[in-house]
């Protein structure tokens, strides 16, 4: 296992340099002068000595390879993600506080929807086709096809300006971070429940299991040591896919909720041309969404023993 993670982390620098050159040229053929809009929010009367003397501080007159090769080298040999052209201040502290936020809201949005979808899941495997199933069913299916903004919104309105329970502004605080855990938690579980049930209700017909009842092993024993066992596999799949999509995907919820994570530092990046925040925001979630894909593969082999990593 060690030489397969050496491997994989190996193959991870050439995917990242790729990455890092592609994000670099797009942010520099993005339309906008940074240096004019930072003066002009600064309500500085703009004059070409004055731009160009801006350009020249923010060294945006520099070859492109060259400002390249200068924002690589800082980040591999130092951490230094640069300067924000917004308020002069370093950017690895910003991303830091962001990618805690983010963090925080896909772990809670992950176990608090594994909590409720699989025991679900279960239940309806057991009681397949019955009123219970086929209300859940219903919900599910609906869960599942409302988008994330509209659900924002819908819960906005109710708890936040109806009942007025919620700060309509998240803030980072716990309370904040209810709702848009929640709203990112309803197509979850829709999800989770869907594929446990699927793969419990696949499982319940495997020859084993009716060997398993024929020699009189209990019922929990069958479904929570073997059954529930071998369906883990399939859902833990859709689970950390489910992980990759709120590390990265989660930034309409965060952008309703003014959630302070990676995706609205993001959005208020790009309307400012603040491009270095967005350069090393992109490099960050990129390399957690690689990493999240190791420890899957990894995870795989130690829930089924029969899986070899080469």
């Amino acid at each position: 296992m060690r030489k397969y993670i050496i491997k994989r982390l190996v193959n991870l620098i050439p995917v990242l340099l790729a990455l890092t050159f592609l994000v670099f040229l797009l942010m520099s053929l993005t339309p906008g002068d940074p240096a004019l809009l930072r003066l002009t929010a600064a309500g500085t009367p703009v004059t070409d000595e004055l731009l160009q003397a801006t350009r020249e501080e923010m060294g945006l007159n520099q070859p492109f390879i060259t400002r390249y090769l200068q924002w690589l080298g800082n980040i591999v040999t130092r951490l230094d993600f640069g300067i924000s052209y917004a308020d002069d201040m370093p950017i690895f502290p910003k991303l830091m506080k962001a990618l805690r936020n983010t963090l925080m809201l896909a772990a809670a949005s992950t176990i608090f929807s594994c909590a409720i979808a699989i025991p679900l899941g279960i239940i309806t495997a057991i009681k397949r086709d019955t009123a219970v199933d086929n209300i859940v069913r219903v919900f599910t299916f609906t869960g599942n096809a409302m988008p994330n903004f509209l659900i924002a919104l819908l819960l906005m309105y109710l708890f936040c300006i109806k009942v007025k329970l919620f700060p309509v502004i998240a803030k980072g605080s716990i309370k904040g971070l209810f709702l848009p855990t929640l709203a990112l938690s309803i197509p979850m579980i829709s999800r989770f429940a869907r594929q446990t049930r699927a793969d419990v209700i696949n499982q319940l017909g495997e020859e084993y299991v009716i060997g398993m009842h024929a020699r009189g092993v209990k019922e929990n024993t069958i479904l929570y040591r073997n059954v529930l066992h071998n369906a883990m596999g399939s859902i833990f799949t859709i689970i950390s896919l489910q992980i990759r999509t709120l590390i990265g995907g989660s930034v309409v919820t965060e952008v309703i909720f003014r959630w302070p994570g990676v995706g609205s530092l993001i959005m208020d990046s790009l309307k400012v041309r603040d491009y270095p925040v967005v350069q090393g925001a992109v490099l960050i979630l990129a390399t957690l969404q690689i990493l999240v894909n190791l420890v899957t593969d990894l995870s795989y082999s130690l829930i089924d023993k029969r899986i070899q990593l080469d």
